[in-house]
């Protein structure tokens, strides 16, 4: 008996392949997409890093004045606060003068009594003069009279004899004038110097800036050296990049940079490259590297590298603030 044909043969399955296809357009699609995205985000930056060098190791620095008595004391008045603005030679604090007053009114009185003193050695050189003048008067006249034989010898003798005492004494006289005025010299110094400690109990701000740390009170015991105060100077800030040594072969001195302040992302700052340190970080360390010990690994070295502002920011910004420079090397 014959088979029965099959009625509903089997056909291939149009309906599967095209939903296949229609997934392949939509990853085709997707990563169109992201490709186009990649492209427009990351494409400039790519351009970009051929005629730029980047580094966020990069800091705001100012110069920093640290103020420090020089002499010792006791803090009497202390007249700024933290935070707020000096202008050099303005008075931040003051040290009990006393003490430097007595040793500036002893070292007077010791000046007055040097001068006294070759006042007095003057004098008695004016008189040793005059009485040198006079016996060697004498003298020649006794000379004169012995060989008349109107006096002895032993009177002659005598006259030369003043004589020569009182050229002595007139030469003892000089000598004590010039001793005097070496006094007089010693005591002037000593007065300065007692002038000059007493002046140093009132401490001036040693330039224009900013008090950024206040270490001392009134009352407060001090002595040299001793920290007392800081001031940053805030109109000539500038920063401090370290570049990898490998970014520095198309570097140099004029090259614009971009600054971008982590404080103030929305804002851009201009400046130029000043200069590029003549060392690496690592060769100022309190331990710099000895490569011939035997335990060399090589590191990619840092290399500070100082930029300066085109115009002054005009933003708050403060030394120790970290940022981004982009260098223009192309």
């Amino acid at each position: 008996m014959a088979e029965p044909k099959n009625q509903n043969p089997a056909k291939p399955s149009g309906g599967a392949e095209k939903p296949q296809k229609e997934r392949s357009w939509i990853r085709l699609a997707i990563f169109g997409i992201l490709l186009a995205i990649g492209v427009i985000w990351g494409g400039p930056k790519i351009i970009r890093s051929f005629s730029y060098q980047e580094t966020d190791n990069a800091q705001i620095v100012g110069d920093l004045y640290p103020v420090s008595p020089r002499v010792p004391g006791t803090v009497i008045d202390v007249l700024v606060d933290t935070n707020q603005n000096v202008r050099k030679g303005d008075t931040l604090l003051t040290i009990d003068p006393s003490d430097y007053q007595i040793r500036r009114d002893m070292a007077e009185a010791q000046l007055l009594k040097a001068k006294a003193s070759v006042a007095s050695a003057q004098s008695d050189i004016a008189e040793a003069a005059s009485t040198e003048k006079k016996l060697d008067a004498d003298l020649r006249r006794s000379r004169n009279l012995q060989k008349q034989d109107v006096i002895s010898r032993a009177e002659l003798d005598a006259v030369t004899a003043g004589a020569s005492a009182s050229t002595a004494k007139h030469d003892a006289a000089g000598d004590k004038y010039q001793a005097a005025l070496a006094q007089v010299r010693l005591a002037e110094a000593e007065l300065k110097n007692a002038e000059l400690m007493l002046s140093w109990t009132t401490i001036k701000a040693p330039a224009d800036g900013q008090v950024s740390r206040k270490n001392v009170q009134p009352g407060q015991l001090v002595t040299p050296g001793q920290l007392l105060i800081a001031i940053v100077n805030r109109n000539d800030l500038s920063v401090s990049a370290n570049f990898k040594e490998t970014q520095l072969k198309l570097m140099k001195p004029g090259q614009p940079v971009i600054i971008t302040v982590d404080a103030f992302p929305d804002k851009e700052f201009k400046g130029h490259v000043d200069s590029i340190s003549a060392g690496t970080g690592a060769q100022f360390t309190l331990l710099p590297p000895d490569n011939a010990s035997g335990n060399f690994v090589k590191v990619s070295q840092r290399v500070p590298v100082k930029i300066v502002f085109d115009t002054k920011p005009d933003a708050p910004l403060a030394a120790g603030m970290n940022v981004i420079v982009e260098v223009k090397v192309k």
